[in-house]
């Protein structure tokens, strides 16, 4: 007992190392140091009780790091410091004897076997994350709004891909069937970059529109992004632009044989 407490001892020091990481900036020394001492403990556990009760509380320990925040790095970082930290001790001794080496290969394949479970976990976890923010950026990136009776708006913000812009149709071809639009909007004001794959999606969005019986004007042509269509020689003639929303609307309402009026009290 006595010598698997001077490899704790030996492991805390190496591991302190690791807060130098940029990762660990907002964490106070603290809450490192008290999450390192259960750490120990949860390994300790380990060796003493069998594997059953380190599974059980590992994965309580990990799970709640992955709640917070905390790097995938620290846990394998941590697990193979311990490893070395066995071999340092061994050689430290007396010449490595048989039994050594199996301690040390024993410790060096549950080592591998727990940093693959975290990094499978930590994926899962990941995946799960990234999957829920893109549908929920897929439900707010693409809304067709109605402003005015048979004229609706579709604001785009961000950057437009390939699978962006399926949404980007499907859902404008179903707003206008929903909202009955007779003119629609595309502002692209929020558009960082318009290239020729963009304004390709732009053109066939248009297109799409003009068939199912309603007209389309794009708004929200800064002038950098007008030098671009130029000196790309793309054709935006099939449909009218302007660079303001309020333009686009005044047009929209002429198109529709509507206009607005100003009622004295």
């Amino acid at each position: 007992m006595k010598q698997t407490r001077s490899y704790f001892e030996n492991w805390l020091h190496e591991i302190e190392e690791v807060k130098r990481d940029d990762n660990f900036e907002n964490i106070s020394d603290y809450v490192y140091t008290s999450t390192n001492k259960e750490f120990v403990e949860i390994i300790l556990n380990a060796l003493s009780h069998g594997q059953e009760l380190f599974d059980e509380h590992f994965s309580q320990f990990t799970e709640g790091l992955i709640q917070v925040g905390w790097p995938l790095s620290y846990l394998t970082t941590g697990l193979q410091t311990f490893r070395k930290v066995i071999l340092d001790t061994l050689y430290d001794g007396a010449e490595t004897a048989k039994v050594d080496i199996e301690v040390y290969y024993e410790v060096s394949m549950w080592v591998d076997q727990i940093v693959n479970m975290l990094v499978t976990e930590y994926s899962g976890s990941w995946e799960n994350t990234v999957f829920l923010q893109k549908m929920a950026l897929k439900e707010l990136s693409a809304p067709l709004i109605p402003v005015f009776e048979t004229i609706s708006v579709m604001p785009l913000i961000g950057t437009i891909d390939t699978e962006r812009a399926k949404l980007i149709m499907e859902n404008l071809l179903n707003g206008v069937i929903e909202h009955r639009s007779e003119v629609v909007l595309i502002d692209i004001t929020g558009v960082p970059v318009v290239d020729t794959m963009v304004a390709n999606h732009i053109i066939q969005a248009s297109e799409a529109v003009r068939l199912v019986g309603a007209k389309c004007i794009l708004v929200g042509i800064r002038p950098e992004i007008a030098q671009t269509i130029v000196n790309l020689g793309i054709d935006l003639s099939k449909f009218p632009t302007k660079n303001t929303l309020k333009k686009g609307i005044e047009t929209a309402l002429e198109l529709t044989n509507k206009k607005i009026v100003t009622i004295e009290g």
